[in-house]
């Protein structure tokens, strides 16, 4: 039977369809997986060697130790470190592969590509320390590639990686250097985890959290440079209006849905989709092409060309069940192997793309750079093909869908202060958080989690915290949640909105020529573009003159889930940002951990995790923190 642990109005429709087609979704699987193992939870179980699997009796009852001695305590160090080895790979893999692909347009190998913000990068290369004025932008380019991709190849540990030392505090980078946490070497710091993990190698669960924060560090470097370059390849994001929730998907269109993360295919595959809308419609698709975008991959073309957003993470199977998409194309990550059978059912072609992401039942399309269009129109056609043999009466599209206001990267954002003050942009924002008309910053990320209802918490937070006169910033499927709930609009900010942060929402956006308030969620991007939010908090910090942890800047993951969350949760923690987890940590079976990660870190690097799973409770004790470090700033 299936059950709905999903906020979303779409799925009250798609559930019940759901069941009635004999079709199981993530939240059956759930169910059916209970009980969930205790000691799984806990993190006490070992698979690392095949003299296990162990597990330490939670209770003292119990094995106290693995087959090899090791305790609870290293057991939980281990599981938890290579989370975050995984994250950063994840991250910086695509970082990579973005950073190739700029040195491939710099050489002339990719003419489907160009460089659309030449701003951006002169800009980028004056950040790295190279010469951005170059007349030549292609050389600059290459200069930027080059010392880019160095960050994957410094063999000298002493010397840190290039993005992160040029994007973060002078402060923070002589603490983190202290504690012997910069990564030198994304490659090196992901493989220094795996190897330390090894059977018989490091026991430490101190010197095994302190090297996952390294690793976590990685991954926030790996994030800064796939953000940064993107927005050359692709564009900077600026204000845009679109739509999200399922709504967006149309009857009479032939529905091609982005999903995953990359956006070297998906960017490519709305352009070609533009000049293939002919042939669409003369098989029968009477308004052409619809793209529409599922997790970050449809955050990062929403946020650049206004590509309505259809699902997240976990509402992505949904979308197939109306039977109204005829293709999905998947990139990487948080891709549930559950849609080849669920599209199966229908018509709809499941179409892989990445050598490194396959899926049994998927049609496979090569993806390279070098043929990037040729791809895209070969995977358009496979969608107008799929068109051809959809049935129309099993077409359920829910008649539910909300405006959403995004695109507000960094440069947007300071181009909108700008308008209060074009000499000094952030003044306005500093003023009104010394005057208290701006309490304090809330960055939401993180993924969705069916141990909660979906999208729930997010919401539940965001408007206590709006209500009390916290600015709301938003990456990842935390921003498809508020898009989907009609949370990215005006009509939002006069709703939830304190009297004081309406007021300061209302001036900014009403300068900057939106006709009325920015919206009260601000979506920065993907869950790779949480980066942007710490330009902006660096960049205030540095106005300020002070390190980041003395902000009243907190950031939540209400449904953290991924590999991926858990790393950016460590370095968030270690720029010295609290961070909330509305999901409990699979690190309760060490006490020393437990207590490593929510407070002996606090006065090593300033953050720490706070974990509440009431989200009533979470936003007062985000709250709470905003005021006592407004307090420790006299403001």
């Amino acid at each position: 039977m299936t059950t709905n642990h999903c906020n979303d109005p779409c799925a009250a429709t798609l559930i019940p369809l759901a069941k009635k087609e004999g079709i199981t979704t993530v939240w059956d699987r759930h169910k059916a997986m209970q009980p969930q193992c205790g000691f799984g939870q806990l993190g006490v179980c070992c698979r690392i060697c095949w003299k296990g699997p162990c597990r330490i009796d939670p209770f003292g009852d119990g094995p106290q130790q693995g087959i090899c001695g090791a305790t609870a305590d290293t057991i939980v160090a281990r599981n938890v470190i290579r989370m975050m080895a995984s994250g950063a790979a994840a991250h910086s893999e695509h970082g990579r592969h973005v950073a190739l692909a700029l040195l491939g347009v710099a050489e002339g190998k990719l003419p489907d590509y160009t460089i659309r913000d030449e701003g951006k990068l002169r800009s980028i290369a004056a950040k790295l320390g190279l010469d951005g004025t170059r007349e030549d932008i292609l050389a600059v380019a290459r200069e930027v590639a080059l010392a880019t991709l160095g960050d994957f190849q410094n063999q000298d540990h002493d010397t840190p990686c290039a993005w992160i030392a040029s994007t973060i505090t002078g402060k923070r980078l002589e603490k983190l250097a202290a504690l012997h946490v910069l990564p030198h070497n994304i490659d090196a710091v992901v493989t220094g985890i795996m190897a330390r993990t090894n059977v018989g190698c490091d026991a430490d669960p101190v010197n095994l959290v302190l090297g996952g924060v390294k690793g976590a560090l990685a991954d926030f470097n790996g994030m800064c440079l796939a953000t940064e370059i993107s927005d050359v390849l692709f564009g900077t994001p600026s204000p845009v209006v679109t739509a999200a929730n399922l709504g967006v998907l149309k009857e009479d269109a032939v529905n091609i849905a982005v999903h995953g993360h990359n956006p070297l295919l998906s960017d490519v595959v709305c352009d070609v989709a533009l000049l293939m809308g002919d042939e669409a419609r003369r098989a029968g698709a009477k308004d052409g092409i619809n793209i529409v975008g599922v997790c970050c991959t449809g955050n990062e073309v929403m946020v650049r060309h206004g590509i309505p957003l259809a699902a997240n993470y976990l509402s992505q199977e949904l979308a197939l069940i109306t039977g109204a998409v005829d293709a999905m194309v998947v990139d990487v990550q948080c891709i549930m192997p559950s849609i080849s059978e669920i599209g199966a059912c229908f018509h709809t072609e499941i179409i892989t793309t990445m050598d490194d992401t396959k899926i049994p039942g998927a049609t496979h399309v090569n993806f390279r750079e070098a043929t990037a269009t040729e791809n895209a129109r070969q995977i358009v056609t496979l969608a107008i093909e799929a068109y051809k043999r959809r049935n129309p009466q099993r077409v359920i599209i829910p008649d539910i869908k909300r405006t959403a206001m995004v695109g507000f990267g960094t440069e947007a954002i300071v181009g909108a202060l700008a308008t209060l003050n074009a000499e000094d942009p952030l003044k306005p924002l500093v003023d009104n958080i010394a005057n208290g008309a701006i309490r304090g910053i809330a960055l939401f990320a993180g993924c969705n989690n069916p141990q909660v209802d979906q999208d729930s918490s997010f919401v539940t937070i965001a408007r206590k915290l709006a209500r009390n006169n916290v600015l709301l910033l938003a990456t990842g499927c935390g921003a498809g949640a508020f898009a989907k709930h009609g949370m990215m609009t005006q009509e939002a900010t006069l709703e939830y909105a304190g009297d004081s942060l309406k007021a300061v929402l209302t001036a900014i956006g009403t300068a900057a020529g939106l006709g009325g308030p920015l919206p009260l969620v601000l979506h920065m991007g993907s869950c790779v573009d949480n980066s942007r939010a710490v330009e902006v908090a660096v960049a205030l910090a540095n106005k300020l003159g002070v390190d980041l942890d003395s902000l009243p800047l907190v950031s939540s993951a209400p449904e953290a889930m991924s590999e991926k969350a858990v790393a950016i949760g460590t370095w968030s923690v270690a720029l010295g940002i609290p961070t909330h987890l509305g999901i409990m940590p699979q690190v309760t079976g060490s006490p020393v951990v437990t207590k490593l990660v929510t407070e002996t870190v606090k006065e090593l690097l300033g953050g720490y995790f706070i974990v509440e799973l009431d989200p009533d409770r979470a936003a007062d004790k985000l709250l709470d923190v905003i005021d006592e470090r407004r307090k420790a700033l006299g403001i």
